[in-house]
C-alpha cells in the first residue's frame, strides 16, 4: 500500500459566498450536518485512514531571510493508504469538506519514501 497525504483547501471568498447568506441557525445546522457525514465518511474508509489529521492554523513561512506570516488556502490533512493514487483520489469524491462545508477542494498527492544515503 502507497501512503497518501490529502489536503483540504478553501479561500475566505469561498466560505463567504457559501455560509455568509445563511443566519446563525442555518450555519449551525450545517455544521452539525457536516460532522455528521464527516464522521460517517470517516468510519467508512476507517481501513485506509493512517493519520485522521485535523484542522490546520495560521501559517509561519521560514525561510533565508527569516520568519514571516502568510497566508496559504489550506483548510486541514488526513493522511491515508490506497494500493494507487486514482483509488486514493476517489475516496474523497463528493467529500463533506466541500459537498456541505465552504470547502473548494481535496488535493491528493503521494508521500514518497526518503531515498537512501
Amino acid at each position: 500500500m502507497k501512503k497518501f497525504m490529502a489536503i483540504y483547501t478553501g479561500t475566505p471568498e469561498t466560505r463567504e459566498k457559501k455560509w455568509g447568506a445563511l443566519d446563525e441557525k442555518q450555519r449551525k445546522e450545517r455544521e452539525h450536518a457536516g460532522m455528521k457525514a464527516w464522521f460517517e465518511w470517516g468510519t467508512k474508509h476507517q481501513k485506509s485512514i493512517v493519520d485522521q489529521g485535523g484542522p490546520l492554523g495560521k501559517t509561519k513561512r521560514v525561510a533565508p531571510e527569516g520568519v514571516s506570516d502568510i497566508r496559504n488556502y489550506m483548510a486541514g490533512y488526513t493522511v491515508v493508504e490506497a494500493e494507487s493514487h486514482e483509488a486514493a483520489a476517489r475516496m474523497f469524491e463528493k467529500h463533506p469538506h466541500f459537498t456541505i462545508f465552504p470547502g473548494e477542494s481535496v488535493e491528493i498527492m503521494e508521500v514518497l519514501p526518503i531515498p537512501k544515503q
